[in-house]
């Protein structure tokens, strides 16, 4: 993509937030320069764009990330005029199909991994603190690594710059514990940096793995305890729109992958009402009409009498 390609999306990294221009960066490092470099912008067309993303195949998530930041500076670009108009090359290239993982931890999961965090909650108070706080609250890491005591008042997070804007998130009192225990050491940050703390924690987090493995939940990412609050917030009659609300998501057609959860739980209380409906009924002297292992069971009388002709039952 040459210089050309570089100076589009510096100028249009203006616009994006300091971790997404971070993020969208690493893409155009690892993903695009490598094939379209010494490529004039103009050249570019369809062809080679479907090209360079089938080469992708193999790491389908970088792809289909990567796919919008070329497409951000095709855009740019025309409007530059760079490009003619209404050329972008990008436009219509489907994405990698991929399965969508949405792992949350179970309650005895939780509880190993709470009692792994006390086990190193005096050697790494604030590490700690973090991921407990990610786990009350749902929140994104970034919300609450980059937490000031500004955003903190009447026990909620008044939190100016997440991912979809300005939001309010109410804490329960296990969490609002938390953050009155930590130090107000002169920091503008709740959980600061320990080598300068007038800047906010660094987003690696060590403990987090080790305490994940002696958990024994290897497979479980840190962003999965925003699910695990999301899955338990739903199984707990929760509805949708209230905890799309309650992550921040912009609209509740993120938030309905954990809607069949909540149906498990309808249909877990139906066969819990129905069992104990038919133990009254068999208390009663019906059982020869239930069947208590499969519910109810309905029995038609075996009719012997001949009736007339056109007399009615």
């Amino acid at each position: 993509m040459d210089f050309e390609g570089v100076t589009v999306f510096q100028r249009y990294g203006r616009v994006w937030k300091a971790g997404t221009l971070d993020v969208n960066r690493c893409y155009l490092r690892n993903q695009l320069l490598p094939h379209f470099t010494g490529r004039p912008i103009a050249d570019i067309d369809r062809q080679e764009v479907r090209n360079w993303f089938a080469r992708l195949r193999a790491t389908p998530v970088a792809a289909d990330r990567s796919m919008p930041v070329l497409s951000v500076i095709m855009r740019e670009a025309e409007r530059m005029g760079m490009r003619p108009e209404g050329s972008n090359p990008c436009r219509g290239i489907r994405r990698y199909r991929r399965k969508g993982r949405a792992r949350f931890l179970s309650d005895d999961e939780i509880r190993r991994l709470s009692a792994g965090l006390t086990a190193h909650e005096d050697r790494w108070p604030r590490r700690v603190a973090v991921i407990r706080l990610l786990l009350l609250t749902g929140c994104r890491k970034s919300e609450i690594l980059t937490l000031r005591w500004s955003d903190y008042r009447d026990g909620h997070l008044f939190l100016r710059d997440s991912k979809t804007g300005p939001r309010r998130v109410p804490l329960s009192a296990a969490a609002r514990r938390i953050v009155e225990r930590q130090p107000r050491d002169g920091s503008p940050f709740v959980l600061p940096s320990p080598v300068n703390p007038d800047r906010p924690r660094s987003p690696e987090l060590p403990l987090w793995y080790r305490v994940r493995r002696e958990a024994g939940i290897d497979d479980v990412r840190l962003h999965d305890l925003r699910h695990t609050v999301a899955s338990h917030a739903v199984m707990n009659g929760v509805p949708v729109p209230v905890v799309s609300r309650l992550l921040g998501h912009s609209n509740t057609r993120m938030t309905l992958r954990y809607a069949h959860l909540g149906d498990r739980e309808v249909e877990a209380a139906a066969e819990r009402v129905g069992k104990a409906m038919a133990q009254v009924m068999a208390d009663c002297g019906n059982q020869s009409s239930l069947d208590a292992d499969s519910g109810w069971r309905v029995e038609l009388p075996f009719v012997t009498e001949r009736r007339p002709v056109g007399v009615g039952r």
